[in-house]
């Protein structure tokens, strides 16, 4: 059977490819989230994870307000990245498995959920990012990836619920893969933060450090909340939290906390970093 070895969760937002691309990892602003990979990297070295299970959000790259599944799974060979007009290197194609996918999607499918399957798909900085800080020293990624991209822009939102029983349900399929494969999975997003309109500018720290707790603790205690009473703690964008939850009910079971890191502000968002490790 596959095995889950783990969740990485992490915030993204496009200033962190400018950082990295001017090497400003180090600078007093950027330092201490750059430092919250730190244990993760040689944690990645011992357990080799063989296919990394992305939970993000896009941002008009791939889908506009024309077309907006609430749920969509890539089925591809490979994922493209391109320019999204922030001045942000354009990162290698990230690889993979279709076959994978599509057992993914079938098993989705089987369990009522209604994905949109994306035999090609373009990837954007909340998918490349993350994933190029797991591994900065890489020329391209060394993973096999697999893309499931979260509606948090066009109303109706899925609910927090709605997200972890999607989590977990990706968790539940993994696990009876008939494989070798280690996975790893990325929750990619948030936290609190608010790009416009009275409040922008907003961060909750109490919310934020509350939420990440739980999900060491008491991984479901977000779905508590309506998708207005969430956006109402943490912004409008803060709801990308749902991807770290999304990514916990897939990770399942009892957990290891290895590492955990909170810094604000980058570029106006809460910065969270999260390395769950999966106990047996």
């Amino acid at each position: 059977m596959a095995e889950i070895i783990g969740m990485v969760t992490c915030s993204h937002v496009p200033s962190i490819g400018n950082a990295l691309a001017k090497n400003s990892q180090h600078d007093a602003y950027w330092g201490p989230f750059f430092d919250g990979f730190k244990p993760i990297h040689p944690w990645l070295k011992e357990h080799q994870p063989d296919v990394v299970v992305v939970f993000y959000n896009d941002h008009g790259l791939n889908f506009f307000l024309d077309t907006m599944p609430t749920f969509s799974v890539g089925a591809a060979e490979q994922y493209t990245n391109e320019d999204e007009g922030w001045g942000i290197p354009t990162l290698p194609p990230f690889k993979g498995d279709a076959t994978l996918s599509w057992e993914i999607i079938e098993g989705l499918v089987q369990r009522e959920f209604d994905v949109a399957s994306c035999q090609t798909m373009k990837v954007d900085h909340a998918f490349t990012l993350p994933l190029k800080l797991l591994w900065p020293t890489e020329e391209s990624c060394p993973v096999i990836t697999i893309p499931i991209c979260i509606n948090t822009v066009q109303f109706p939102l899925p609910s927090a619920s709605r997200c972890y029983q999607l989590g977990k349900a990706v968790g539940d399929i993994i696990q009876s893969l008939d494989s070798r494969l280690k996975f790893l999975i990325l929750g990619s997003g948030g936290l609190s933060h608010q790009l416009d309109g009275e409040r922008a500018g907003l961060i909750n720290k109490k919310f934020d450090q509350d939420f990440m707790h739980s999900l060491v603790t008491h991984p479901a205690w977000a779905t508590q909340y309506t998708n207005l009473e969430l956006i109402e703690q943490v912004g409008t964008q803060g709801i990308e939290l749902i991807m770290w939850l999304a990514a916990r009910a897939a990770l399942g079971g009892h957990v290891k906390l290895i590492s955990s890191t909170y810094h604000v502000p980058i570029s106006n968002t809460a910065g969270g970093i999260m390395l769950l490790e999966h106990v047996n």
